[in-house]
């Protein structure tokens, strides 16, 4: 069979039925027309949402944003108080041994890049607990080595009496300075006013063992003891922050509140 050559025509738009063909610049002005789709724009944004929409892996957002503290949103949301809770077992340790130490002084410097609020909760709660079970505890002793016959009962009203007590000058202390020093001029941070306050209720946790013995005498001196290095451990640290000699009333002020709480604790506890 011979073998027939076909030639393609040059142009076969006049041709009836032909398909036109189509050329770069159609595409390109479609592709002009036609929005681009990716999943970095999908769903389109709409007016002043520019950018928003699906994002990247390489940029991910967070579903819950910190408010910040600087306003009443911030205050009233859990979110802001995370970062005072962001402590691990060595830090509230290290930070323990530390309110042991009055002569020390460097409190402020060692809790000024994360203060917590996680001590000044978990060490008020624990205070509150070991004045209810030991001072409970002291009566009884302090009962039975006066007179054996006589007859003892648990007194509830104990842990009414710790809580607004304990937790009360944990919190309402450490706020009157804050807007005293703020008024004066002063700078002043109100959480790092209450994690040392916090903090400076250890010593009274491990000397409420020692008031078990029932000798007054020597429950006097474990009281005193007790309320001066953890005065003088208020003292010496609020005086770091403080510039002037005319705030120095506040540092005095400070150390005094400080003993008053170790004589209350004694007189109503321990009695």
């Amino acid at each position: 069979m011979e073998e027939e050559s076909y030639t393609t025509p040059t142009s076969t738009s006049h041709l009836l039925g032909s398909v036109p063909a189509v050329i770069a610049e159609e595409k390109n002005t479609s592709n002009h027309d036609v929005p681009y789709a990716s999943m970095q724009t999908f769903p389109p944004s709409n007016g002043g949402d520019r950018g928003r929409g699906y994002q990247t892996l390489e940029n991910p957002t967070e579903t819950f944003e910190q408010q910040p503290t600087n306003n009443w949103q911030g205050v009233f949301s859990v979110s802001s108080y995370k970062q005072y809770f962001n402590v691990d077992t060595d830090v509230v340790v290290n930070r323990l041994i530390s309110s042991l130490n009055p002569a020390g002084g460097d409190f402020f410097n060692k809790i000024d890049a994360n203060p917590d609020l996680y001590g000044l909760i978990w060490i008020s709660t624990t205070l509150v607990f070991v004045l209810t079970l030991l001072g409970n505890l002291a009566t009884y002793l302090m009962q039975k080595h006066a007179d054996n016959s006589s007859s003892w009962s648990f007194d509830v009203s104990y842990v009414n009496t710790a809580a607004w007590s304990i937790y009360g000058y944990v919190i309402v202390v450490p706020m009157a300075y804050f807007f005293f020093l703020q008024y004066m001029g002063s700078n002043a941070n109100l959480v790092r006013f209450w994690c040392m306050w916090g903090y400076s209720l250890t010593i009274f946790i491990l000397s409420c063992f020692l008031l078990l013995i029932p000798v007054e005498f020597l429950r006097w001196i474990i009281i005193i003891l007790t309320g001066g290095a953890s005065a003088s451990f208020v003292a010496l640290n609020l005086r770091s922050v403080i510039d002037g000699n005319d705030l120095s009333v506040a540092v005095i002020a400070a150390f005094f509140l400080q003993i008053a709480l170790s004589v209350f604790i004694k007189v109503w506890f321990f009695a």
